[in-house]
């Protein structure tokens, strides 16, 4: 209710503010341009006199003015009578903007209660927070969200079938697991296997068994894989098992990027943007462009960074940073001092890019160390001095900048 409120003062002076210069002039209350017209004439009827009187024009000249400026006077004069006694035009004149103005009103109503949701109470940022928070205790366990998914078997099966060879390799690879349920490798190659079939259930099942077997020899990828069948058997919730799953691959390495990418996604589900986008945008920044982490946050990125507050953020280009393998075989073939042209283009590029769109700390690095390379000292201070401020909430990614700058001979 008070949002209303507020809303209806604002467009009620917002509209008087618009109108009252077109109500003054129905009223009477602004002066109409005919009767300035008559104040000039006037006020240059006197100054004729005082010029006669100065001996500035003569009779003849000063008569031949009056002539011309009373003719003037009685023209300005006919234009104000007829502009005071047409008061209904001026009213009609006067209306037309409230007309307008009260059927912008109505439409933008109307739109509004067909497309937003009037009842929706205020939602500060405590209350976005404590719906977050509610919807992060909420969440179905593994179990209830795989039998939800069960409820929808009737959908078409998104695995395409398999070659008929394929599947008896399979069933003999189930076999020889089940004649040797301990064996490490047989574990990994059947549910990875399974998963290609698409027996989400027999896949999590073999990978929970690796990681059994494996015990604390069991690696961050061995946990973010089994975290992934999971999800996928919950029909893309991340349940509090999984979360489980995944805070054991991150225990086991901090920086797996398998397990990074779906944390942001579970933060993302429970609804705080806020704490996915820095995940998601130094897993974007520090990964080839080609992962499979890298191409999904990429297709959300930006709508995240601007949930998050920061819609100026640019992703990280995809070209590759640095020369590929025929560059440098052409490199290799020029003489020096044309080797030493392309370099200084290369270089030139990468810094355009990094100051167009940015980049991971590993780029900037390379610039850093580059210029050192080039001679170009001051450049390379300059951009180890930016890079030392876009990176200082980042102790990794600092880190790495500081050991460019120490490489390049510009920083202790």
């Amino acid at each position: 209710m008070f949002f209303w409120l507020i809303a209806i003062a604002l467009t009620l002076i917002v509209a008087l503010a618009v109108l009252q210069p077109f109500w003054r002039s129905g009223a009477g209350l602004a002066e109409p341009a005919a009767a300035y017209d008559l104040r000039v004439y006037r006020d240059q009827l006197a100054e004729v006199d005082r010029d006669l009187k100065r001996g500035i024009l003569d009779a003849a000249d000063a008569e031949r003015l009056r002539t011309e400026i009373g003719r003037k006077i009685l023209d300005a004069d006919r234009v104000l009578s007829r502009q005071l006694t047409t008061p209904r035009a001026v009213a009609r004149h006067a209306a037309a903007p409230a007309l307008i103005l009260l059927a912008l009103s109505v439409l933008a109503v109307g739109l509004y209660l067909r497309l937003g949701v009037p009842g929706l109470p205020d939602m500060g940022l405590s209350t976005r927070i404590a719906q977050s928070e509610a919807s992060y205790a909420s969440r179905p366990s593994q179990q209830e969200a795989e039998a939800r998914l069960a409820e929808a078997a009737d959908m078409p099966a998104l695995t395409p079938p398999a070659d008929p060879q394929f599947v008896d390799l399979i069933e003999k690879l189930r076999q020889a697991v089940a004649q040797r349920p301990d064996d490490p490798q047989g574990l990994a190659l059947l549910a990875r296997n399974e998963a290609r079939l698409g027996n989400l259930a027999a896949a999590r099942a073999a990978q929970q068994r690796l990681i059994e077997v494996l015990g604390p020899n069991a690696s961050a990828a061995d946990h973010a894989f089994l975290a992934g069948l999971m999800t996928e058997a919950a029909g893309g919730v991340i349940t509090p098992e999984t979360e489980a799953v995944i805070a054991r691959a991150l225990q086991a390495d901090p920086r797996d990027p398998q397990a990074l990418y779906m944390t942001g996604l579970l933060q993302i589900q429970n609804g705080r943007p806020d704490r996915a986008f820095p995940i998601w945008r130094d897993l974007l920044e520090a990964s080839p462009p080609d992962t499979p982490w890298a191409v999904a946050i990429r297709g959300m990125i930006r709508d995240v960074a601007w949930l998050a507050g920061q819609p100026d953020y640019v992703p990280p280009t995809t070209e590759a940073p640095g020369p590929d393998s025929e560059q440098v075989q052409a490199a290799s073939e020029l003489s020096a001092e044309d080797r030493q042209q392309m370099i200084q283009g290369m270089v030139s590029q990468l810094e355009d890019r990094l100051s167009a769109e940015g980049g991971p700390a590993e780029d900037w690095a390379r610039l850093i160390t580059s210029l050192a390379v080039l001679g170009e000292q001051d450049r390379a201070r300059a951009i180890h001095a930016e890079a030392l401020t876009r990176f200082k909430d980042r102790p990794d990614d600092l880190a790495i900048i500081e050991a460019a700058g120490r490489q390049a001979g510009i920083a202790g």
